[in-house]
């Protein structure tokens, strides 16, 4: 139980009788870093790196699909997708499909990639600007049950120097496949990250991580917090009203988030996964040493936490079902 603190009594009901945690994979470089695309059918899950760097100084990120076998054993390949540069996050789409976020290059295009989950991995760019303006360094995105495909755009590709000065404020937007439309939803942000809807869809979740930029730049004054905001429909379109402050992260960044069925909101901090109510108690954390950037809901109370040089794999009570999927 020392992975698994409590800070109130509801996360009994969410860990169970057993909790653990177990290690799933380990390497010498950070290949779990961010993304975390669970797909059930396959039991494969696809994850980003972090920034890779060569002899030459050239960086990159690898993409990576882990195999998870019936046998208990986990193997790992890296997948070629050149187009999308500097991979971050990424959701489910479709049954055959995933959308994987870019951050984008000097010569290459922040955007938003449509990524078959089998070989050879087809690419197709998405979206990658807002009417003629290059996006800054998209970083995640979550599909809302109309088909809209929501995402966050902070500049941490300028932080970080593999991308020009920005062209657009640090927003989320909103694009509609159907029509090709796009809108800036909500702004105001030091650096929006992750992003969610709640089970029922009327709420969003982003995180925003203004506590660190680029590499090294940190600021505890600055925002390491978790926003609220509420769908409303205003002419038959969406808006987001009611901004308010959710959480605020004790040790280092919100990053990664998602939502449970029951509404409970969980984040990936800088010394693990933390759990909120709804009404923004927490209620616990799943400590990881050196914490966890992002993480996904496999089936029945599973989480695959990306821990940098490790994933790992919760167990909570089998009754817990992630938002997104509902396994």
């Amino acid at each position: 139980m020392e992975y698994f603190q409590i800070y109130d009594s509801a996360f009994h009901a969410l860990i169970g009788d057993a909790p653990q945690l177990d290690l799933l994979l380990e390497k010498d470089y950070p290949f779990a870093h961010e993304a975390g695309v669970f797909i059930p059918e396959k039991n494969e899950l696809f994850i980003t790196s972090n920034q890779l760097v060569d002899g030459e100084g050239h960086r990159r990120v690898e993409i990576s699909k882990i195999i998870l076998t019936d046998d208990g054993n986990v193997q790992s390949e890296e997948i070629s997708c050149p187009e999308v540069e500097m991979a971050n996050g990424g959701v489910n789409y479709g049954q055959d499909k995933m959308l994987i976020c870019a951050q984008g290059s000097g010569s290459a295009p922040s955007g938003l990639y449509l990524v078959d989950i089998t070989p050879p991995y087809k690419t197709e760019l998405v979206v990658a600007g807002f009417h003629g303006r290059p996006f800054n360094a998209v970083n995640d995105v979550v599909v809302h049950s109309d088909g809209s495909i929501w995402f966050t755009d902070p500049c941490y590709g300028f932080d970080g120097g593999f991308k020009s000065k920005p062209r657009l404020p640090n927003q989320v937007y909103r694009y509609k496949p159907t029509t090709r439309g796009i809108r800036a939803m909500a702004d105001g942000f030091g650096r929006p990250n992750g992003i969610c809807f709640s089970p029922d869809e009327k709420t969003v979740y982003v995180t925003d991580t203004d506590w660190t930029r680029g590499t090294g730049d940190i600021d505890d004054t600055r925002a390491s917090t978790i926003y609220a905001f509420d769908v409303r429909e205003y002419a038959g379109e969406p808006f987001l009203t009611n901004r308010r402050l959710f959480a605020f992260c004790d040790t280092g960044i919100p990053d990664g988030i998602k939502c449970d069925m029951d509404g409970n909101v969980y984040s990936g901090c800088g010394d693990g996964v933390y759990v909120w109510s709804p009404g923004g108690t927490l209620l616990g954390k799943i400590c990881v040493q050196g914490g966890v950037a992002n993480f996904c809901f496999g089936s029945r109370g599973g989480l695959f936490l990306l821990n940098e040089k490790r994933l790992w794999r919760a167990q909570l009570a089998p009754t817990v079902r992630g938002a997104l999927l509902k396994l």
